[in-house]
């Protein structure tokens, strides 16, 4: 990978290099580093981009790191995984990007408060692995669990493949330490399920993107390991088809544990890439897992309600074969990659689910651009795509004005159902030109106040989210 000097930066910088090795050791300010914290998967941040890189080993580093940056008064960007799609760990010249990479340790796990403490810097996969031997596991999974970390996730308020049964991460975070922007370690929530005392600080600073603290810690819910699990596949002749058949299993009493669908142009994609083929022809498919007691009983009505819909429904006794599909799920936006190419994150109430996949194909005939979608279907969690196939994709990020045009076309038509500009990916930098069409003044006005008291100097992730 390319590395980057922090020394060619100002001499203010390395004057602030200088200290933080002094303070921290000099392992934890390196003085060259890799390029790609710069910035995250969507923003690769500019090249010649100069900051100081800080990689502290505990808490106390992090308390010191933000310290000085606030006697200094300079500019602090948190960074977990560097897996985020929506610019909300690029980089800012002359200040500290603040790698939370070490903070990775996994406390405690106590299955009978079935509560685990665990480090901001820990990956979510890494977690469940953890929690498995012990008959339990963290419920938010995003596509990202094997790169994204649990910090990073609480930033986004990341959900994933299961979020419709177990909710996304705000339902399992109980309490949070965090660092303020002085370098004070603040704790907030409760280790027992209940607790009402205060304002609830905890579901502040979530989904936040680190513009009011620093998150070093969490307190989550941990859930037991269900008894059993069952994938089921159903294909439709379209993806208006598969929407339907999300309506049915809510107007039934199955409740999958994950409900997902992929439209004929992300069946394409995944094809292309990997030569897998998960439906015949043009169409769609609901992709579902079931799981806990009475799994037969689930199937069997699960069956009807889908066969009543229109599916052509298959349950995949093998569990490898059931690995295999979730894995191609999982790896489906990476299918369409090497193009220009842009990824959408929207969310609709779930009875819009197929206005929005309509008007998607719509909006994309008249810009003359290539679309395709996953959902997060359980809970109208739209991920879709524009492409330009036969266009290289650009290494600055730099897309056509067709892709960016379509995409603004799509989340407006999601605002217009009742829905969200953003789902789980969280604001960054890629979708502040929109907040104000979701926020009214006073909503935006009082966050900003919320900003002013957290982060008097505005230091912390400058120019993201808000």
């Amino acid at each position: 990978m390319t590395s980057t000097d922090p020394s060619d930066a100002t001499p203010a910088a390395d004057d602030l290099a200088a200290r933080l090795r002094r303070e921290l050791g000099p392992e934890a300010v390196p003085t060259v580093h890799e390029a790609r914290y710069r910035g995250d998967r969507a923003v690769p941040g500019a090249a010649d981009l100069r900051f100081v890189l800080v990689l502290p080993r505990d808490v106390a580093g992090v308390q010191t790191a933000l310290r000085v940056a606030h006697e200094t008064g300079t500019p602090v960007v948190p960074r977990g995984g560097g897996s985020g799609p929506s610019g909300g760990a690029t980089a800012v010249a002359g200040g500290i990007v603040l790698g939370l990479e070490h903070l990775s340790a996994i406390r405690e796990i106590d299955p009978l408060d079935e509560v685990a403490v665990v480090g901001a810097g820990a990956l979510t996969a890494d977690l469940s692995a953890a929690l498995a031997p012990h008959g339990f596991f963290y419920a938010p999974d995003p596509a990202s669990a094997t790169l994204s970390t649990i910090g990073g996730n609480i930033a986004t308020n990341a959900g994933g493949l299961h979020c419709a049964k177990y909710g996304v991460t705000r339902e399992s975070v109980l309490g949070l330490e965090a660092v303020l922007a002085d370098g004070t370690l603040l704790r907030t929530g409760h280790r027992s399920i209940k607790g009402v005392t205060g304002l609830d600080l905890t579901q502040l600073l979530i989904g936040s993107e680190g513009t009011l603290a620093i998150i070093v810690a969490a307190t989550v819910r941990i859930r037991p390991l269900p008894v059993a699990r069952r994938t089921v596949l159903a294909r439709f002749t379209s993806s208006v088809g598969a929407a339907a058949g999300v309506g049915a299993i809510t107007r039934s009493p199955v409740r999958p544990a994950a409900t997902e669908l992929i439209d004929a142009g992300a069946l394409a994609d995944i094809e292309a890439h990997t030569g897998a083929t998960m439906a015949d022809g043009d169409g769609a498919v609901l992709l579902l897992e079931l799981d806990g007691y009475g799994v037969d009983e689930q199937t069997a009505d699960l069956l009807d309600v889908l066969t009543g819909a229109g599916g052509s429904v298959t349950v995949i006794e093998d569990e490898a074969e059931a690995e295999r599909l979730w894995e191609l799920r999982r790896t489906s936006r990476a299918a369409g990659a090497g193009r220009a190419r842009l990824g959408e994150d929207v969310a609709v109430p779930k009875s819009h689910l197929a206005e929005l996949l309509t008007e998607l194909e719509a909006i994309g005939r008249r810009h003359g651009v290539r679309t395709s979608a996953v959902a997060h279907a359980g809970d109208g969690n739209l991920h879709p795509a524009f492409s330009l196939p036969g266009v290289p994709e650009d290494p600055a990020g730099q897309l056509p004005a067709p892709i960016l045009d379509a995409a603004d076309e799509l989340v407006r038509a999601a605002l217009e159902l009742g829905g969200t500009i953003s789902g789980e990916h969280g604001i960054g930098t890629a979708k502040q030109q929109w907040l104000d069409l979701e926020l009214s003044p006073a909503s935006r006005g009082l966050q900003r106040r919320l900003k002013d008291a957290f982060d008097p100097q505005h230091l912390l992730n400058p120019g993201k989210a808000l």
